[in-house]
């Protein structure tokens, strides 16, 4: 992994997380682990599949030795590759391979973030699909103990996807342009 205008799309990343992700609460685990500084982020300047796996198996293997203490979940982003949304979705695959073929199944999980989300059953313009976009394709994994630890505590955890749809859908076109603004977030088509 080198460092491709790293600090400007750190940035980016961060100010997602802090004003999308916490900020709007469509992800009621990711607070904690912010404020405790046990998100890590990796930016890949990967160009193709084969680097973009790569990078995801050292990001794996860095994430599965370290102590959820120290690192809680790990978020790969991928500026150079998968621009078109349905590449980035047919990458998934290798992806949950990576994670089976090492044994960690049941341990980490991967959630999928890109700039151009749509839900099979959403129309493109659909604000729902604003609850899996980002600033850049990004693979995000997940310790399935903490999320499950969340879970048994969070208030009615299924329904977390409705209520982000609903108040995604609920937002004004303004709003949805406030957090996902075109000049910073290049990739993003609004409704």
């Amino acid at each position: 992994m080198a460092l491709i205008e790293e600090s400007s799309i750190t940035a980016e990343v961060n100010a997602w997380l802090d004003g999308v992700v916490i900020g709007e609460n469509l992800c009621p685990f990711a607070a904690a682990p912010r404020k405790l500084g046990r998100i890590a982020i990796h930016i890949s300047d990967a160009d193709d599949d084969e680097a973009v796996l790569a990078d995801f198996q050292t990001v794996v293997t860095a994430l599965s030795a370290q102590s959820a203490s120290v690192v809680e979940t790990s978020l790969l982003v991928t500026p150079k590759v998968y621009a078109n949304f349905y590449d980035y979705n047919d990458s998934l695959w290798l992806m949950e391979r990576v994670l089976k073929q090492q044994g960690l199944e049941g341990i980490l999980q991967l959630a999928s973030f890109h700039p151009q989300y749509q839900f099979a059953d959403a129309a493109e313009n659909d604000a729902a699909n604003f609850s899996n976009r980002a600033p850049y394709p990004i693979f995000h994994l997940l310790r399935e103990d903490s999320v499950e630890r969340v879970l048994a505590t969070y208030p009615d955890p299924e329904n977390i996807p409705e209520r982000n749809i609903a108040k995604l859908r609920g937002m004004s076109r303004e709003k949805l342009r406030g957090l996902f603004p075109p000049v910073s977030y290049t990739h993003l088509t609004l409704p």
